[in-house]
This record gives structure tokens, sequence and C-alpha cells, in this order.
């Protein structure tokens, strides 16, 4: 006679017979999710690797320094004969230099010519030249220069700076921008930083 016990240990065993015609191990690999963990692992690395790249890419830019249309550092600025006493502007754009003719410089006790570099020593602006009050004015933080380059009003440090001058092979005069002279220095007494006339 068959008791309960042995039917259950029947259908427990018959059931366990079935299971792996079901369900196999090579079902297990194949049937895998939308994503499996080897391939959310390659998106990860490839992301951060074209995340990287991009920055890297964009920082790029900062690590060579910016290229300048500079103009020469020398350049011929004309005969003396065609300055008058006073400053001199056309060379401000092209050249960033005001040439000024005195009649007589604080360093040299004689007249002559003396190139002012047009760049403010306390940010780096460029100043103007106001002839009706016979100054230079940075607009920027408002430092105030004499005829002679001296600061006397605002934030700036120090006076202009010389550049060097003097007289070309064909008697032009020639302003050499690449030497810069300074008066707290003691520079401006320098005779390449002005142009006995």
């Amino acid at each position: 006679m068959t008791t309960s016990a042995d039917l259950a240990g029947r259908t427990t065993t018959a059931a366990i017979r079935r299971l792996p015609s079901v369900v196999q191990a090579t079902d297990l690999d194949d049937a895998s999710p939308l994503l499996s963990r080897r391939h959310w692992i390659v998106l990860a690395w490839g992301a951060f690797t074209a995340a990287s790249a991009i920055a890297l890419a964009a920082s790029g830019r900062f690590m060579f320094p910016n290229v300048l249309n500079e103009p020469p550092q020398h350049f011929k600025a004309g005969f003396p004969a065609e300055y008058g006493i006073g400053v001199d502007e056309r060379w401000k754009d092209k050249f960033g230099v005001w040439i000024v003719r005195t009649a007589e410089d604080i360093a040299h006790d004689q007249s002559g010519f003396y190139a002012l570099i047009a760049v403010c020593t306390h940010l780096g602006c460029t100043p103007n030249y106001l002839a009706a009050e016979n100054k230079f004015k940075c607009p920027c933080h408002g430092s105030g220069f004499r005829l002679t380059g001296i600061n006397f009003e605002g934030p700036a440090p120090r006076p202009l700076e010389r550049a060097a001058i003097g007289l070309a092979d064909d008697g032009q005069i020639l302003v050499d921008k690449s030497q810069h002279f300074q008066y707290e220095l003691g520079q401006w007494t320098a005779a390449e930083s002005f142009l006995r006339a």
C-alpha cells in the first residue's frame, strides 16, 4: 500500500528530475538582464575616459601662452625737426610710446627727446594724454603722470618707464622698446634714455 509519505517522496523526486530540463546552467548565462555587470563597467570606463579627454582638451589651451600680434620693438620715428615742444601721440596706438620733446629734461638739464612707454605702472592699463591738463591720465584707476612721466596722483606706485632713444644712421629718431629705464632706479640719467637736440 502506498502511503502519503511515499507519494510526497515521489512527487518531490519527480519535480527535481524535471527541474534540470527546465532551467539549465547554460540558460542562466544566456538569459542576461538589459546590461550585464561587464557591459556596465565597460560603459562606465568609456564615459570616464571620454569626459577626461574633453576636460584635458579644454584645459590644454591654458597650458600655452597667448600669441599676440606685438609691434616691433625697434622703430624709426621720423626726423627731429618734425617734432615741436610737447607730447607727440602718433606712435601711441601703433607702438605704445609717446615721444616727448622738452626744452629742459629733469635728468639731463638740457633740451631733447625721450620716449615714454604708454603703460601705467599700477596695473598695466594704457594712460591717455590730456593736452588741456598737460598730463597723462590712466582711465582705469585715475593715476596721473606729469609730462616727465613722474606720478603725482592716484595709485600708481612709480613713474612711467622710458624706452631707449637715439639717432639712426640716416638721422631719424630710433626708439628701442626692448630697453626700459626706471626713474626710481636712477636709470633716467643713462645716455640711451634721452636724445639731446
